[in-house]
């Protein structure tokens, strides 16, 4: 719900009326626990904590690593082809393979996938 309604990303739109108006979408998510939790900002430490782990995770850049990101033994899938890579089962097997026997094969098996967005 969040993410198929997310506003700009150089505004903060999610603000307690917008958030509790998604949450009127949602079967039973609507609640006097639920809305005082959102107006009282009652998991503001988890977002706080989450968003500094997010962003040391980035490349030194304090960013964060972008969406979506996944990692397979510790080898992270190249930004620029995961979002084609991460959905098509086939292109998945083939790096799944790759990693297991060799990790530094990742660019090149990429770059020789056809109809993968240039960088």
């Amino acid at each position: 719900m969040l993410y198929a309604n997310q506003p700009e990303e150089s505004v903060d739109g999610f603000t307690d009326a917008f958030l509790l108006k998604l949450a009127g979408k949602v079967k039973g998510l609507r609640g006097a626990d639920f809305d005082s939790a959102v107006k009282g900002v009652k998991y503001r430490a988890f977002v706080a904590a989450s968003e500094r782990a997010y962003e040391r995770a980035g490349e030194g850049d304090g960013e964060g690593p972008g969406t979506p990101t996944a990692l397979i033994n510790g080898v992270r899938i190249n930004e620029q082809y995961s979002a084609v890579v991460l959905y098509d089962r086939s292109l998945f097997g083939q790096l799944m393979q790759m990693v297991e026997e060799d990790p530094d094969e990742f660019e090149s098996l990429m770059s020789s996938v056809e109809g993968l967005p240039e960088g």
